[in-house]
Parts: C-alpha cells; sequence; structure tokens
C-alpha cells in the first residue's frame, strides 16, 4: 500500500473483523483503488437500460462517476464522466439519448465512443489565442473501462488484470444470472436511498442470511423469509460472492415457535393484512426457490423475493456514508396483471420498504455505535469458524468471512498470526 493503515485482523478465518476498517480514511482511500479501481467487475448497468443507439445513462463505480453508452454500431462502452480538458462532469442527466456528449464547460465535443470530434475555436480568433499548432484532437479520448456483458447485465473493470467476467462470477453466480434473467426484461423503475454508514456494512448485511428471518418483523411474521425455511447460502470458490435463498412455506408451526421463542417482538403469528396478495409468489421457475439475495463483490445485489426483481447497486461516499440505487424490472412478456403484482411487492423493499426499511437503519446504527470503539472487533461466528464454505442453513454469517478474505487479499492486509507479528 501507499501508506499502510494500522489495523489489526486477529483471526486468519476473517471471525474478527476490526471496526477502524469502517471508518479510517486511509482505509477508505486505499479501497477506492484496489476494490473500484482494482482487479474486480463492477456492476454497470442492465442491457434492457440501454436499447438503442445513442442511449446512455450515468453511473459510479466507487466514488468516480461513469457514463454507459451505446454507439452508433450497437457497441456498449464505459467512460470515466470527466472531460479531459479541465476536468468538468461531462454528462449530469441520469439518463437519455443523444449523438454526442459536449461538457458544459468549454464545449468540447466527445462522441459515443469517446473520441473528441470538436473544439470550439481551436486556430483562436484572427490569428490570436486557439490551441497549439501541434494539437491532435486524434489522441484525446475519454478514460475507458473495459466492458463485459452477461445475459443483459453490464460490468466494468479499470484494470487490465482482471479476469475475464464470467471465470470471476463463477459456475454458482453465472447460474443465478441465468435463472434471474431467463427471459428478456423491461424496466420498470428506480430508487435512491442515502445511507449514512460504511458501504462494508451493507455488503456484510446482505450476507448475512441470520438476520433475515431476526430484523425483519414482516420476513418472520408473514413467512417470507424465517430461519425455520428451507434454505442456505452459496459460495463461489473463493468466497466473494454469496448466493442466500430460501423456499416459502417449508417450516411448520412447532419449529417456527420453538425457534422464535424469545423473540416475539420480530415473529407476530396472529398479525394479519387487510390485503394479502401482497405475500403471493406466482411460480416463474421450475425450483422451488422463493427468495435469492445474490451478492456479487463488491457493488451489486440481485434480488428475487416472491415476484419482486431488482438490482441493487451500492455505491460509496465516505467513509461513513454511501447511496443504494435500486432498479426494478420485470419480463419483458408480463402482462398488466403480473406488472401491477411486481410492482404491488415491490413495496416490500426500497428505503421504506416493509422489509428493507430496516437494512438502512441497522447500517446506520453500527456506524454511530462504532466510531469511538475503532481498536475493537466485530465478532462473526455464527455457523461457525474455520472452514468458509457454502451453508445448509441460514442461522449462519459465514458469507461475510467470505468477503473479507477477497478484500483482504485485494487491500494486502496480513491477517492472523501474521498480523499479529508486525
Amino acid at each position: 500500500m501507499r501508506n499502510q493503515p494500522s489495523i489489526s485482523w486477529p483471526a486468519s478465518d476473517f471471525s474478527r473483523i476490526p471496526f477502524a476498517a469502517y471508518c479510517d480514511p486511509a482505509v477508505y482511500e486505499e479501497e477506492q483503488e484496489r476494490i473500484f479501481r482494482g482487479p474486480t467487475w463492477n456492476y454497470l448497468a442492465l442491457e434492457a437500460e440501454l436499447p438503442d443507439e445513442g442511449d446512455f445513462l450515468s453511473t459510479k463505480v466507487g466514488e468516480t462517476p461513469v457514463v454507459v453508452c451505446r454507439d452508433s454500431d450497437g457497441v456498449l462502452h464505459a467512460f470515466v464522466n470527466r472531460c479531459m480538458h479541465r476536468g468538468m462532469l461531462l454528462c449530469r442527466e441520469r439518463q437519455g439519448n443523444s449523438e454526442n456528449f459536449i461538457c458544459p464547460y468549454h464545449q468540447w465535443t466527445y462522441d459515443l465512443t469517446g473520441q473528441l470530434r470538436a473544439v470550439p475555436f481551436p486556430r483562436g480568433v484572427n490569428g490570436e489565442g486557439g490551441l497549439p499548432e501541434d494539437f491532435d484532437r486524434g489522441k484525446i479520448h475519454l478514460q475507458e473501462l473495459k466492458v463485459e456483458k452477461f445475459k443483459g447485465v453490464i460490468f466494468g473493470t479499470f484494470s487490465d488484470a482482471t479476469e475475464p467476467l464470467i471465470d470471476y462470477l463463477g459456475p454458482e453466480v453465472v447460474y443465478e444470472i441465468e435463472r434471474l434473467f431467463h427471459k428478456p426484461i423491461r424496466i420498470l423503475g428506480y430508487q435512491r436511498q442515502r445511507i449514512f454508514g460504511n458501504w462494508k456494512l451493507y455488503n456484510d448485511n446482505v450476507r448475512d442470511p441470520n438476520h433475515g428471518g431476526l430484523l425483519h418483523m414482516f420476513h418472520a411474521t408473514f413467512g417470507l423469509y424465517r430461519l425455520s425455511q428451507k434454505g442456505g447460502a452459496k459460495l463461489d470458490a473463493r468466497g466473494r460472492h454469496n448466493i442466500t435463498w430460501n423456499s416459502l412455506g417449508t417450516d411448520d408451526e412447532k419449529t417456527t415457535s420453538e425457534g422464535y421463542e424469545g423473540t416475539k417482538k420480530v415473529y407476530k403469528p396472529k398479525f394479519s393484512l387487510n390485503d394479502m396478495s401482497i405475500l403471493q409468489n406466482r411460480t416463474e421457475h421450475p425450483d422451488d426457490v422463493t427468495l435469492v439475495i445474490l451478492s456479487v463483490f463488491p457493488n451489486v445485489v440481485f434480488q428475487q423475493i416472491a415476484n419482486s426483481l431488482c438490482t441493487r447497486q451500492i455505491r460509496s461516499e465516505g467513509t461513513d456514508r454511501m447511496e443504494l440505487y435500486w432498479t426494478y424490472y420485470g419480463y419483458a412478456d408480463d402482462d398488466e396483471e403480473m406488472t401491477r403484482h411486481r410492482l404491488d411487492q415491490a413495496n416490500l423493499v426500497g428505503p421504506g420498504g416493509l422489509i428493507s426499511m430496516e437494512d438502512g437503519e441497522a447500517v446506520e446504527l453500527v456506524q454511530v455505535a462504532i466510531q469511538r470503539e475503532q481498536d475493537k472487533h466485530a465478532m462473526v461466528e455464527i455457523g461457525g469458524t474455520g472452514k468458509i464454505e457454502t451453508q445448509k442453513s441460514l442461522v449462519t454469517e459465514v458469507p461475510i468471512r467470505g468477503f473479507y478474505s477477497y478484500y483482504c487479499e485485494l487491500m494486502g492486509f496480513p491477517t492472523g498470526t501474521e498480523a499479529a507479528a508486525e
């Protein structure tokens, strides 16, 4: 590292996470280079958002603003959203269609491949001013990311050392993406959520199957997700990605009641809804899986909760703040009734969702509690310690340890006895 942050990782199995990793500005700065600009594939967008030539959208990779577009030949590109002249944010719109990108500061104009095409008054006026004689527009090009796509999902990387996308995802994640995007999709809408917590705390949350049936009263009470149900957590070979899954209706009353004994604030079996249709799962797959939370390192979650489908992009904004960008979709052949059903179920998630509302609050409360405890560590032992591997139960947090095994590899942090020796 350029400036190695002094952080102790005392457990080689990553069952102890230093709170300083969520708070130290030096760590955060290194993450921008080693994680988001390092040898990782970052989620950028869905192809369904860019169906036509000239379509573009703005997004972020870590803190770096990025614009994604489809050129006149239908090829996808991703560039740092920054004019090569004076560093102005080039594209301010969230989404649109254009033949080019024009810097609002000095009107430098780039085509959809990122090539500079026009500069006002390049030779000045009446022989005075203007650019040098040897200025060559052909050598000016927006900083480009390498782009790959799979099943209509677009990823980008800054690093030439990044492995091919399919290898990076691994067979477990490839299977789940093929399942969720098994036919053409249609975008239904967006939501943005500001969370005052570290971006890794949200990654911890979505890799924690155990919390789903405990933090979320709606889940536990109405049976969408209970720890007593059939489910588990599938990890890729390196532990960096996770698929939490469960099957609705696979628990029994006795096991559920005994398991939730003492947690009556969470499990409210006598509660009911005036309209129970929001709980309905309409079978769309040959398996019995009704919930999938697929977390791909470092910045995206793919969701299926019953018939609610979306991506959640994690955008870091500082040690203690992040934005979560939700993109909701359905399938292109959905009828009006199914689209309405998906939109109704979208109320389960998002900033004010009947389920997801608690996640943002939990992240913020952790961030508040650890600020003055940065010499302490989180204890991550549910599901056991030692080997990091696929879990056959929802009562686990092993996937969190998988995330940090890869995180520390990229960050160059020593762990266990290696850390103690320093």
